[in-house]
Order: C-alpha cells, then sequence, then structure tokens
C-alpha cells in the first residue's frame, strides 16, 4: 500500500481546495429551510462552485453519479442524490461537498436541521460531530489509523449509537479517494503509522438505531436497514509535523 506524501506546493492547493469545499458548506446554510428541495440546494451548490469559485464539483459524473453534491436526509446514511423531494420541519440532512480546484480536492460534510428538530435528532448529530473531532484529535506522526477508528468507536458506542462499518474515511489529493482506507473503528494502534505530509478524510456515518444498512434501487443511496436516523460529519485533515490541520474547517468552528 503506497500512500503519497504531499509536497509543499500540493499541501498549498490541499489548503485552497479544502477552503473552498467549507466555503460552499457556509453558503448553503441559509438556504437549507422547509420546502426547499434538495436538486434547488444542489443547483445554488453547483453554480457557486462553477461560478464564483471557478471550481469543479467532484461528484457530478464520478462513477455515474448524477449531481453535484450529495444530500443524506433521516435514515439515509451517505452517496443521497439530490431530487425534487421538499426537505420539511424536523428534517436532518447531510449535505457532502467535494471541490476540485488546480487538480485538488477538498471534500467535506456537514449536519443541517431543518426548522425544529427533535432532541433525539440534535443529540446523535452533536455525538456524531463529537466523534468526528476525536478521531481527528488522534491525527499526528505515529499515530495508527486504529488510534483514529477506536476513538470514534469508543465515544458512538458508549452513547449508544452504532457505527456503519461498510464506508469509510480516504486519502485524498489529485484523486478523490486514494490510500489509505480510515475506518471509524477499530482497535488503537493497530493499522497504518501516519506521517507528517499525509492527507486523510476522517468521516464517521453514525446510526441512532443498529449499524447494518442497504443500498437503494438507485444504486448509490445508503440507509439503515431499521429506518433509524443516521449522521455523519467530515473533514481532510493534513498530517503535520506535530498534529494535524483541518483544511476544510469552517468560521463557525474556529
Amino acid at each position: 500500500m503506497s500512500i503519497p506524501i504531499k509536497t509543499e506546493s500540493e499541501i498549498e492547493k490541499m489548503r485552497i481546495a479544502g477552503r473552498l469545499a467549507a466555503e460552499v458548506l457556509e453558503m448553503i446554510e441559509p438556504y437549507v429551510v422547509p420546502g426547499v428541495t434538495t436538486d434547488e440546494l444542489n443547483q445554488i451548490c453547483h453554480d457557486y462552485i462553477v461560478d464564483v469559485q471557478n471550481a469543479i464539483p467532484a461528484p457530478l459524473n464520478y462513477h455515474g453519479f448524477p449531481k453535484s453534491i450529495c444530500t443524506s436526509i433521516n435514515h439515509q446514511i451517505c452517496h443521497g442524490i439530490p431530487s425534487d423531494k421538499k426537505l420539511k420541519s424536523g428534517d436532518i440532512v447531510n449535505i457532502d461537498i467535494t471541490v476540485i480546484k488546480d487538480e485538488y480536492h477538498g471534500d467535506t460534510s456537514k449536519m443541517f436541521c431543518v426548522g425544529e428538530v427533535s432532541q433525539h435528532a440534535k443529540r446523535l448529530i452533536k455525538i456524531t460531530q463529537e466523534a468526528m473531532f476525536l478521531g481527528i484529535q488522534q491525527v499526528k506522526p505515529g499515530a495508527t489509523l486504529g488510534d483514529i477508528g477506536h476513538a470514534i468507536q469508543k465515544h458512538a458506542e458508549s452513547n449508544r449509537y452504532s457505527v456503519v462499518r461498510e464506508f469509510c474515511g480516504h486519502g485524498i489529493g489529485k484523486k478523490f479517494h486514494e490510500e489509505p482506507q480510515v475506518l471509524h473503528y477499530g482497535k488503537a494502534g493497530e493499522g497504518v503509522t501516519l506521517e507528517a505530509g499525509m492527507i486523510l478524510t476522517i468521516e464517521p456515518m453514525i446510526n441512532l438505531g443498529k449499524r447494518h444498512m442497504k443500498v437503494l434501487a438507485d444504486g448509490w443511496t445508503a440507509v439503515t436497514k431499521d429506518r433509524s436516523l443516521s449522521a455523519q460529519w467530515e473533514h481532510t485533515i493534513l498530517v503535520t509535523p506535530n498534529g494535524y490541520e483541518i483544511l476544510t474547517l469552517r468560521k463557525e468552528e474556529m
């Protein structure tokens, strides 16, 4: 397994792509309201990425994916395809953005609450975000991928949630998906050892019910088998000489 170590110039391009991806999530927030369709959100993001950022929406036509963003609602885990379905008050939705700028990818996602959302949905979203940050905090040279997965799994399961195992984070750079695969469960001290210059995504998918999933007939949308709610957050992370840098950090997180 050959994991790319990025050069300084590549890291700088990844910083730019990461910042652009974060800005799309900041831009779209006011539009995520009851009555909007996920197709409308897709079009707004597409136009912003192409016309304002002069960048490319990576999901569009990636292995045949038909849209420029992923929108996963309620019991949808990931890879939801935007459609003419209207969001309603009480929905939770993950919007997943990947942009390509000067050939390099920035990849990030965020959970949005539509109107008034139940307490158990809010709690799932909060614990999932905490799990992601606990995973990110493990990142430094000499740490292992198992350290990341273990931190995420421990936090999710101690809150009686389950971790989806069929999808994982990944290396990222000129390619959308590079080595290594970043599992969101595992044992501390196991797996690949991190080195400065690696760039990867950490993007746990946490379910309110059981971890089991299935993919719908569209070939993309993954849903919980028990139809329980699912939440996901994602950042692109650089391994620095003494820790980590979040390349997709939004203003609200600073």
